[in-house]
């Protein structure tokens, strides 16, 4: 029976689902009968601040949130944005005779549809409707099929909630008080930024090692076609006998690991090519093997990350926000899943496809299953895929840009994955020689041709590495057998270099934190975003960077808090977190153990935090003696040659010598380098510019001091004001301070040219009128002012040369409205995959940007003009799209809002009646962007986090 009929007889229904969006989709496959309405994500949580929480509640509970000496009670409150939006869902409750809670089918899914049930306490009957994914038939299957709510679930949603207040509540103030205000901690993020960290520790301590190869072009001496090549190019493998080194055979500090190697300098290599001048060379063996390749899983919330990165450009975060979008529009299943199974249904569509588009020759007999990979897998979805019982194709669905290449990602994955396997020939051909000198050697080449494409066909994965080989690229060898002679059309020495570990990637931290067992797949995308927010990391193309303060507050956790930041320890927690949703462990008592301990615990906070035995190991503790750590000490890192990085309150900064001695020296550090980029050398010549007070003279008619400094928005001068002058208060004394022309140098600006910028605004004349006029350097350049008319000057030297004459010239002109001419681009960076249109970075008002003529993108603090890349820039505008446009502001209304309550009465009871008409207006308007506006935070993020200010 469909929803409709059925609900003719059944009355009234409410079913209530986390976003707008869904609703209206949804709402589509219900008809009439049926309200659908959204909660818009969480309608309650823990309070944000003590302000939130009920006044009964004193002491811990009001910092907290948390009644952690009565069995770890969660204080809820209703968030203050959500008030309006339960008051409605109640009003609507009213007039219904059942409800249906259909949030996601997942940990987090099921604690809203909890805390709907807690809030509105309906008297109507309630049932638990669960889909995957947003069609007519799974709509209408779920309204037949509903369930009860799932406790083990919304229980260990409850316990990861607490955990994580606990954590960031408590550790978060750690970093405030030893380290800089305003930080935070989390159970994950601090990991993720402890790998990104020691990454770039690894970058630090790397050495590099030279080693030289010869490599060698054959000739088989035949003409050659496509199928059988006349040359090969073959690396040499040994020199009488002893394999030459390669990359891989050199550790960290550039030592060979093994002895029984051939490290080539320079001028061996040149040495042996000159001895190999006149060799014969003949084949000494094939070796020729099956070559199989079987296709990749579909995709799961982290490996559609990773390929999302890798051949999209997109970032963790813009993936899941535009894979949300295609899933409440009902293109894809659920997007946050553990799972690599397809459904019965799915496998058929699947394979249906692979016959219409490629033919019956690249199916399989049976259909393909893929076991699950993922250890406690959070819940039984499905993969990733294209929704319903028949895929669109991508050309069918209608969809364009982000939300198009994301969905025919999937697509293709899905349907590669009931293709048959990828087959062909893996050759290796070994050359060998006798050289003028004696010494025998011996090259390889390998080669590869496939010989059914199968899943190939439909898709290839990409790789982490830019210069791996992808699957289906073949590389073809002549047709040669042992004992062939070929001769050496050339043979080149070639120097290489061993490189640094790479650095992450969102994509390869993502795989590495799945793989350690650490998080869950649906957090990884807000994690990320969590640390770059922070400033504990920053993107240099599309490579995580950890900024100096990233060092410091790890350094802290790992010297203090070891085992809150340990890779096991972290793991072991999510599996005790995942035993509690299977119901084989008590919330309660774990919360105890975590943040009380053991109870027989008599040692120190230190050897709470690293010590060996249970895991679980008393955060109390450990937060409460906070004696042993020294501030200085978890900040300070040695350079070498006696200079001292350390990071303060203000940021990162290099020094040398004892303070307030005549051999202390220091400099800043730029906000944008790289950990690894910071050598002795580069400290020397920090500390050699010009930094902190650079003296200038004093001004002859105060007396006071006049110096210049290198300040947060560039070079500037300022006088010093005397001990005692008041700097606060009715009577407080601002120092005169001008920024420096940008013709004008840190290092060699005068006493004159000081006291000539702080005499700005120079006045410039008067008038016919008596109206002064003035010229002075602005935020955005030097201008002329004339009450409250500005108008530009070409040039910083205008300033102090334009006369009344040309200034009364200027203004006898109309003045310009509208922008000035466009600057001419920065970079030029390509076409966009996206929109095809050339991408650009500009320079805006507030900074460079990018932009492909419809999307702008601010670059972020680790971006520069100079290094930022195509696919970055690519990336950027992904992100920018997926975000939508921006939200605006009602500052009008506001205004009005404030000039109507100074109105006087009588002009106020005269207004009445309009008023109203205008409230009820404006009520409606700002309801229809309320719920537009709102989407968004429906997408659930991490709840790890650091107590309000």
């Amino acid at each position: 029976m469909s929803p409709t009929s059925d609900t003719a007889h059944g009355g009234r229904r409410l079913v209530i689902v986390e976003s707008p969006a869904k609703a209206k989709t949804i709402k589509g496959y219900l008809g009439p009968g049926y309200v659908v309405e959204a909660s818009v994500g969480h309608i309650r949580d823990l309070p944000n601040g003590a302000a939130e929480v009920p006044e009964k509640y004193t002491g811990e509970v009001r910092r907290l949130g948390v009644d952690v000496e009565h069995d770890f009670q969660p204080i809820y409150v209703v968030n203050a944005d959500k008030k309006a939006q339960v008051k409605k869902l109640k009003d609507l409750l009213k007039d219904s005779d059942e409800l249906f809670l259909a949030t996601d089918e997942d940990r987090e899914g099921e604690a809203i549809a909890w805390h709907l049930q807690e809030v509105l306490k309906p008297k109507i009957p309630v049932k638990r409707m669960v889909f995957h994914e947003i069609t007519k038939d799974a709509i209408r299957e779920a309204v037949a099929n509903p369930r009860q709510l799932n406790k083990k679930l919304v229980d260990a949603q409850e316990t990861r909630r607490i955990l994580d207040r606990l954590y960031g509540y408590e550790v978060s103030p750690v970093l405030w008080k030893k380290v800089m205000p305003r930080l935070s901690a989390g159970r994950v993020q601090s990991v993720a930024t402890r790998l990104v960290v020691e990454r770039e520790r690894e970058r630090i301590a790397f050495r590099s090692a030279e080693y030289w190869d010869l490599t060698g072009t054959f000739s088989t001496g035949r003409a050659g076609d496509p199928s059988d090549p006349s040359t090969l190019v073959a690396r040499i493998q040994t020199v009488d006998g002893k394999r030459v080194a390669q990359g891989r055979d050199f550790d960290s500090l550039g030592q060979l690991k093994s002895a029984n190697l051939l490290h080539l300098d320079e001028v061996d290599a040149r040495a042996l090519v000159a001895a190999l001048e006149s060799t014969r060379f003949a084949v000494r063996s094939v070796e020729s093997k099956p070559y199989r390749r079987s296709p990749y899983a579909p995709f799961r919330t982290t490996t559609l990350q990773q390929e999302a990165s890798r051949k999209l450009g997109f970032g963790a975060k813009a993936t899941m926000q535009v894979a949300q979008k295609l899933y409440e529009n009902g293109y894809i299943t659920y997007m946050r899943t553990d799972s690599t199974t397809l459904s019965d249904t799915a496998i058929a569509a699947a394979r249906a496809q692979v016959t219409q588009l490629y033919g019956g020759h690249y199916l399989p007999d049976q259909p393909r299953a893929y076991a699950g990979k993922v250890k406690n897998a959070q819940e039984a979805h499905e993969a990733i895929r294209p929704s319903g019982d028949r895929f669109r194709t991508p050309a069918e669905t209608g969809l364009s840009g982000d939300q198009f290449r994301l969905y025919e990602l999937i697509w293709k994955r899905t349907v590669a994955s009931q293709m048959k396997d990828a087959t062909g020939n893996s050759v290796t051909v070994k050359i060998g020689g006798t050289a003028a000198d004696g010494r025998t050697v011996e090259f390889s080449a390998s080669g590869k041709t496939i010989t059914f494409h199968g899943f190939l066909k439909a898709y290839v994965e990409g790789a982490d590495d830019p210069n791996a080989e992808l699957d289906d690229r073949e590389r073809r060898l002549p047709q040669v057998a042992e004992g062939d002679p070929l001769s050496a059309q050339e043979i080149k020495a070639d120097g290489h270099a061993t490189k640094a570990p790479a650095r992450y990637t969102e994509a390869s931290l993502v795989k590495e934190l799945e793989e350690r067992e650490i998080g869950r797949p649906s957090t990884y995308a807000s994690i990320i975003g969590t640390i770059l927010d922070r400033g504990y990391v920053f993107k240099k193309g599309t490579a995580l960077v950890p900024s100096f303060l990233s060092f410091a507050v790890v350094n802290l956790l790992e010297k203090h808090f070891g085992r809150l930041v340990d890779y096991d320890f972290t793991a072991r927690m999510e599996d005790d977190l995942d035993r509690i949703a299977r119901g084989e462990a008590k919330s309660v008592p774990w919360l105890k153990r975590f943040y009380f301990g053991e109870g027989t615990h008599k040692g120190g906070a230190a050897d709470a935090g690293n010590g060996d035995g249970d895991h679980l190991g008393g955060l109390k503790e450990l937060v409460t003696d906070l004696g042993a750590i020294d501030a200085r000490e978890v900040s300070s890192f040695p350079v070498g040659k006696d200079i001292v990085l350390r990071v303060g309150r203000y940021g990162p900064y290099i020094e040398r010598g004892e303070k307030d001695t005549e051999q202390h020296q220091r400099s800043d550090i730029p906000e944008d380098l790289a950990p690894d980029e910071l050598s002795v050398e580069l400290a020397e010549e920090l500390l050699a510019k010009p930094s902190g007070e650079r003296p200038l003279g004093n001004d002859p008619e105060t007396g006071r001091p006049v110096v210049a400094k290198d300040g947060r928005y560039g070079p500037y001068v300022t006088e010093i004001l005397p001990e005692g002058t008041p700097k606060t208060g009715k009577n407080a004394v601002k120092p005169r301070t001008a920024s420096l022309f940008k013709s004008m140098s840190l290092d060699t600006v005068t006493l004159d040219d000081a006291l000539l910028l702080m005499s700005l605004p120079r006045v410039v004349g008067t008038d016919a009128e008596g109206v002064e006029i003035t010229a002075q350097n602005g935020r955005y350049g030097p201008y002329l002012k004339k009450g409250t008319d500005s108008r530009s000057l070409t040039s910083e030297d205008q300033i102090f040369s334009v006369t009344l004459e040309e200034a009364l010239a200027i203004y006898a002109q109309p003045k310009q409205r509208g922008r000035a001419a466009a600057k001419p681009p920065l970079k030029e960076l390509g076409e966009d995959p996206v929109s095809g249109k050339p991408v650009v970075v500009k320079d805006g008002r507030f900074g460079p940007y990018v932009t492909d003529g419809e999307t702008n993108a601010t670059l972020r603090s680790g971006d520069s003009v100079e290094e930022i890349t195509a696919e970055r820039g690519f990336e950027l505008l992904a992100e920018k799209r997926a975000k939508g446009p921006a939200k605006k502001t009602a500052k009008k209304a506001t205004a009005k809002k404030t000039a109507a309550k100074k109105a006087p009465a009588k002009k106020a009871a005269a207004k009445k009646t309009a008023a109203k008409k205008t409230t009820t207006a404006t009520k409606k308007t700002a309801a229809k962007k309320t719920t537009a506006s709102k989407t968004a935070a429906a997408t659930k993020t991490a709840t790890e986090e650091q107590p309000p200010f």
